[in-house]
Order: structure tokens, then C-alpha cells, then sequence
């Protein structure tokens, strides 16, 4: 005998539970004439005769009466879950994984992750720190976060900050007895503190643009980091110059513990994206994250 369908037994219980085909069917929000066939459909199936029908009342059989009995309850309660199971799809669920920079993390996923996670208590968020150029879908991550120009053409770009815009800075301490330089040519003159890459494992040429002309200087010094935030305590404690983002030093500018220099040569640049594949299935946990860190300007 061939299996009855859930979706029959669950029209014959409505019939039933109602005594009509019409104001089942206008429960279902289906034709009356199509729910008769369900039935009659249900009661082939099964080999049995489960309603009786009359003109004006439509009630059980015998069997119909053994089947609400047996499979009724159970059938309220998958009916439930099911209920259960649709409440947690339209409720954002389930773990986003996402790989970012130090600096990146602290200025941008931190402050939007804890304004986010109080509202939404079933999703969590698991963010891993990683200064290189991850494989997110060799890791199975989620997501990364990078600047905009590092980002391949086959992932999904979504802009979660502004511009960067970099800054040559000294303490000026360092500057007592050394002069401002005017130009990038001049810094072959100056203590520079150089940034060891975490990829390709070499140093970062400073990048310096003026009226159209771009121009990347190799530049010297006693001092190589792997982290911006050591060159800005080096650069502090008059141990040379620095390059690095504005942003990160504006307020130690704005005191006067660092001197910014070259200022109308440091270009700003597209700045931090978060990335995924084009072909990622985004689930809603992820799309309530990628809505919440989207940068929507000043």
C-alpha cells in the first residue's frame, strides 16, 4: 500500500475537526473542490472510506475515527515543531566567522559586534586575528576583512569603512635638531621606521602621490616592525618616522606628541571591505552582520 501523504492526512484532520468542507477549506485557503479531491485522494490511498458526507454534515467513519484518534495528537505535534522550526528560520541563528587585521577589528567589527549581539541572542560571532591575506574558503571562514584594492575580482566587496588616508609623523623630540622634510626624496635623510609585511615577508615601500604623480620610496632606518601599532610607539619615543593610517594617530597630532609631516603628498586610498565569495548561500545570521558593519558614509 502506498504511504499517505502528510499533507492529505493534515487536510483530512482539518475536515474532520471542522465537520466541513467549506470552512476547512477556507481555513486552508484552498477551493472546496480541491480539498475534496485531497481527501478522496487520501482515502484511495488508504483503501478506506474516512467521512461521511451528506448534504448537510460531514463526519467520520469508523476508520476515520481510529485514524484521528491515533495519528491526531501526533500530527499536532510535528505541526508544532514545524511551527518551532519556522520561528527559528525567521529568527536570525547560527555562527558567522569572520578574519581581520588587529586594527581593523578594534576600529570597526568591535564596536558594531557589541551593539549587535544584545538583539539578536541566538547568533554568535567568532572573529579571528590575522594581519596576512587568509584563504577564507580554504579556512571555511565566513568572511575576511581587507582594504579595498587587495580584494580578488570573484569575491563580494562590501565597503565597512571609510577612505584611509595615511601620515608621515615624528615625536618632536625627534625633530629638535633634524629638519621637516619637504618632500619624499627628503626622508632618505631620516631615521624611518620600516614595516615588515606579513605576506611576501618584505618591507613596505611608503606610497606618496602629488598632482597625478604616484611614487613608492624604499626607506632606510635601524627599526623594522611587523605591526603598525609598535611603529607608532616607536615613533613616540623619538625613535624615527612612522607611515601610517591618520586615523590612528589624529588625536596624538591634535596634542602635539607626534608632528605630521609631507602631509600634501599622502594620498588616502579605498579602505576596509568586508569580503565572501559570490557564490556563498548567505544565511540570514550573516546577512543581519554584513547589514550592521555596511558603511553608510559620515
Amino acid at each position: 500500500m502506498a504511504k499517505p501523504d502528510f499533507n492529505d492526512l493534515s487536510a483530512f484532520m482539518m475536515v474532520a475537526r471542522e465537520g466541513s468542507f467549506t470552512r476547512a477549506a477556507a481555513l486552508l485557503g484552498v477551493s472546496q473542490s480541491a480539498l475534496s479531491q485531497t481527501v478522496r485522494h487520501l482515502e484511495e490511498t488508504m483503501g478506506l472510506r474516512l467521512l461521511m458526507r451528506t448534504t448537510r454534515k460531514v463526519s467520520p467513519t469508523e476508520a476515520g475515527e481510529r485514524l484521528i484518534s491515533s495519528i491526531g495528537p501526533r500530527l499536532e505535534e510535528i505541526e508544532a515543531e514545524l511551527a518551532q522550526l519556522s520561528a527559528l528560520r525567521e529568527k536570525p541563528a547560527g555562527t558567522v566567522r569572520i578574519s581581520s587585521a588587529e586594527y581593523s577589528a578594534d576600529l570597526i567589527l568591535w564596536p558594531t559586534v557589541h551593539k549587535l549581539l544584545p538583539h539578536y541572542p541566538d547568533i554568535t560571532i567568532e572573529i579571528l586575528i590575522d594581519n596576512g591575506l587568509t584563504d577564507i574558503v580554504a579556512e571555511r571562514l565566513d568572511a575576511g576583512v581587507r582594504l579595498g584594492e587587495q580584494i580578488a575580482k570573484d569575491m563580494v566587496a562590501v565597503r565597512i569603512g571609510p577612505d584611509i588616508e595615511m601620515a608621515v609623523v615624528g615625536a618632536p623630540a625627534y625633530f629638535a635638531d633634524r629638519s621637516l622634510p619637504q618632500t619624499p626624496h627628503d626622508l632618505t635623510e631620516h631615521h624611518c621606521i620600516n614595516l615588515r609585511l606579513p605576506t611576501a615577508g618584505g618591507l613596505y615601500a611608503w606610497e606618496f602621490e602629488k598632482d597625478g604623480r604616484a611614487l613608492r620610496v624604499r626607506v632606510e632606518g635601524r627599526l623594522i616592525v611587523n605591526t603598525s601599532t609598535l611603529a607608532i610607539k616607536a615613533a613616540l619615543a623619538g625613535a624615527g618616522l612612522a607611515f601610517v593610517s591618520e586615523e590612528r594617530v589624529r588625536s596624538e597630532i591634535a596634542e602635539g606628541s607626534l608632528v605630521r609631516v609631507l602631509t600634501d603628498w599622502c594620498p588616502s586610498f579605498p579602505g576596509f571591505h568586508l569580503y565572501y565569495p559570490s557564490r556563498r548561500q548567505v544565511t540570514p545570521a550573516f546577512a543581519v552582520v554584513v547589514e550592521a558593519l555596511r558603511y553608510r558614509g559620515a
